[in-house]
């Protein structure tokens, strides 16, 4: 089973992390928030799959392609 990154495709804060490693995610649903100039953005799962890693925690600062999670498709 492959692993996929989930990267970032902006600048911005971790605000909430939605999901948790075990949890199967579809695509599409969000794994963490992101806030950037006062506006939330998600960063949803690209695939479905298991979420098996979380890279960042919630008051992180990332840039635009962080990568801050990993699926098994």
């Amino acid at each position: 089973m492959p692993i996929v990154d989930v990267k970032t495709e902006i600048t911005g804060n971790v605000w909430k992390i939605e999901a948790e490693p075990g949890q199967s995610m579809e695509e599409d649903e969000p794994i963490m928030i992101l806030e950037s100039m006062k506006m939330e953005i998600p960063v949803a799962a690209p695939e479905d799959g298991t979420l098996i890693e979380i890279l960042v925690k919630e008051g992180d600062t990332v840039t635009e392609g962080t990568v801050v999670a990993r699926i098994e498709a």
